[in-house]
């Protein structure tokens, strides 16, 4: 019997969704690092076994917007968690229940799938924290399967998926076998100078930069020559992005280029151009050009 179904991952920032994926895949296709609101869209990838085929929806954090593009990112989530086989509500051990995770769990609490609890980071606390908040959210909601993990540590993740293709309904392949990812090349490509961005930058900076790919076009030899525009919002975010005689922007080109060379498994060669657009999260022509659609 073939077993396929969709499920999708939420919870609040930086809880590790991504981290988890990236572990389940067996690739890095969604963006990590350790800033929170750093997924932006929902990433579809397919995970296939000899006899399942699960396509995860790994989705922005839930949290209270403050800009037009935060308004994309909530309204993302929320639209991810309709029409799936399974959702799996992911946290960390608290002392107890944050209005993040409550306001997330009102939005799970009529949702038609099962939800699995799935506490993540159970290496960085104690098993009295972990059975505490695993006893606080038993009492608030009751879960088709309550799993704590460590995505970092590979901890109980073999289990996770065990629970997964078991509940998943009978059902046909949605994808070929080779297809990991229904998102497009250039779409991978932006995310992963994003992260690059996001893990070399100062605090002040992160969440108001974009990525636009220019260009892309391979030669005859298989060389890809990729250029980028990274976009701030600010005259003195430029400054701190392209650094003391363009060190920083060098250190995320070459951290770029590394990771961009495993996913398209061919040499490349990228320039990148920090471009200044005031207030562009807050501007609907220009996060449509993003590819930033309100659903």
């Amino acid at each position: 019997m073939f077993k396929s179904g969709y499920v999708t991952i939420v919870g609040r920032p930086n809880v590790g969704k991504s981290t988890l994926l990236n572990l389940l895949m067996g690739e890095k296709l969604s963006i990590v690092s350790n800033k929170p609101q750093t997924t932006r869209n929902n990433i579809q990838t397919i995970l296939t076994g000899e006899e399942y085929q699960i396509v995860f929806v790994d989705t922005p954090g839930m949290h209270k917007p403050k800009h037009k593009l935060g308004e994309y990112m909530v309204s993302s989530a929320r639209e991810s968690v309709k029409d799936v086989d399974l959702v799996l509500f992911l946290t960390t051990p608290e002392v107890e229940l944050g209005r993040g995770d409550s306001f997330i769990l009102e939005q799970l609490k009529n949702q038609k799938a099962p939800v699995f609890l799935v506490v993540n980071k159970i290496d960085e606390n104690t098993s009295e924290r972990v059975a505490e908040t695993l006893k606080n959210y038993a009492e608030e909601m009751e879960f088709a399967e309550i799993i704590p993990i460590s995505a970092m540590k590979e901890k109980n993740t073999d289990t996770l998926l065990k629970l997964m293709i078991d509940y998943l309904p009978e059902g046909p392949k949605y994808f070929p076998d080779e297809m990991i990812t229904d998102v497009q090349e250039r779409f991978v490509i932006s995310e992963i100078v994003r992260e690059k961005a996001l893990r070399t930058l100062s605090q002040e900076v992160p969440h108001g930069i974009a990525v636009d790919i220019i260009q892309m076009k391979q030669n005859e030899k298989g060389l890809y020559n990729i250029e980028v525009d990274l976009i701030c919002e600010k005259d003195s975010h430029k400054g701190i992005i392209i650094g003391k005689n363009g060190q920083t922007l060098k250190r995320i080109g070459e951290r770029s280029r590394y990771d961009i060379e495993k996913f398209l498994r061919s040499k490349v060669n990228i320039k990148i151009w920090v471009k200044v657009r005031k207030e562009w999260r807050d501007n609907p022509l220009f996060l449509k050009e993003l590819g930033y659609k309100k659903k």
